[in-house]
């Protein structure tokens, strides 16, 4: 009986030296960038090098302004590919890797929401972008908000695509909250299949999407989900969460006088959509949208859709051409506040 109790003893003991040092390993582990996407290049900044894709204006003669395409979280910038030859049609688009993401760099540190704007920012420098529209999918919309408050020259108007003002409007199964516990976290990601990683991002579409079919290349969410470091993976949404907790995305957009488009699929599953527009219809001049049949991930799933209210937003806004002013509509209608959410593929301002 003792010979049993020893051996088990020795077998938690291992158990647990092993679960140790794979705790210290991942970390620990820091990715250099590397471009791994068509088009992509790296570019060498203070806080850590980038992976961007710089897209030009595929019309002859084209002067819209520059887009600017900013993924979500555990996501990469191949998240646009679905609405991209739209959006280049008369178009700049710019899309960007954020630190520990995609081709780009994962370091230690570096994740807090005003360095990855700041990376953002000196990458918008280097590629000389001004005046653009900046287009954030959830994490992206948090970007997209930090980038406004730090860097107005660069930003003309912010597309939030389904993104929460805060926290308080959803919250992750109690199995994905253990990805972030202590050890558990660490352990899980080694032991992750491919089938358990894609059934993980089944949340970040409508019930019943297809994810494999979502993307060229089918094992997309895979790639995206091994590209990241544990380190990675973990600070990033603490670090969104501690800058949301400190002042919410409605009140930072306000102050920035930045016009707005939120746009969200009315299926999504990670916030209650309705709930987050009517928080977002707090800031002056914002124009709403909802995208029927789409998740949290409108741009992959109605691509179509989702760029023409892009599109829209540019047309009707744009203040260097037309005159247009903040908050009104084009035709006419609308004017400052926000407004019904339409669902058939134009902002709406009333």
């Amino acid at each position: 009986m003792r010979l049993v109790w020893r051996i088990l003893l020795a077998v938690a003991v291992a158990g647990a030296i092993l679960l140790a040092l794979n705790t210290i390993a991942l970390d620990s582990e820091t990715k250099p960038a590397e471009p791994i996407a068509e088009g992509g290049r790296i570019l060498e900044l203070s806080g850590g090098n980038v992976q961007v894709v710089d897209t030009p204006a595929q019309r002859p003669g084209a002067d819209g302004q520059p887009i600017v395409l900013v993924h979500c979280y555990a996501c990469s910038l191949h998240w646009w590919e679905p609405m991209l030859p739209i959006l280049s049609r008369d178009h700049r688009v710019i899309r960007v890797d954020l630190l520990g993401h995609g081709g780009s760099e994962k370091p230690k540190s570096g994740y807090e929401m005003t360095e990855q704007a700041a990376l953002v920012a000196e990458a918008l420098g280097q590629l000389g972008v001004e005046g653009a529209m900046v287009v954030g999918h959830s994490l992206g919309g948090t970007v997209a908000t930090a980038l406004a408050e730090s860097s107005s020259e660069l930003v003309d108007r912010v597309v939030i695509v389904d993104q929460a003002p805060d926290n308080s409007f959803g919250s992750l199964p109690f199995l994905a909250q253990l990805g972030y516990v202590p050890v558990i976290g660490e352990l899980s990601r080694r032991l992750a299949t491919d089938g358990l990683i894609t059934q993980g991002y089944e949340e970040a579409f409508a019930p019943d999407f297809d994810v494999e079919a979502a993307f060229e290349d089918p094992d997309r969410v895979v790639e995206d989900y091994d590209a990241m470091t544990f380190t990675s993976f973990d600070r990033t949404p603490a670090a969104e969460e501690s800058y949301v907790e400190e002042a919410p995305l409605t009140e930072r957009l306000t102050a920035t006088g930045v016009p707005l488009l939120v746009i969200f699929g009315d299926e999504d599953q990670v916030y209650d959509a309705e709930a987050a527009i009517e928080a977002f219809e707090s800031v002056p001049g914002v124009r709403t949208a909802i995208v029927e049949g789409a998740g949290h991930s409108p741009n992959v799933e109605r691509p179509e859709q989702t760029a023409r209210l892009i599109l829209g937003f540019a047309a009707k806004v744009d203040d260097r051409t037309t005159g247009t002013k903040r908050g009104h509509r084009a035709d006419g209608r609308g004017s400052e506040g926000g407004g019904k959410p339409s669902p058939d593929g134009s902002p709406n301002a009333d």
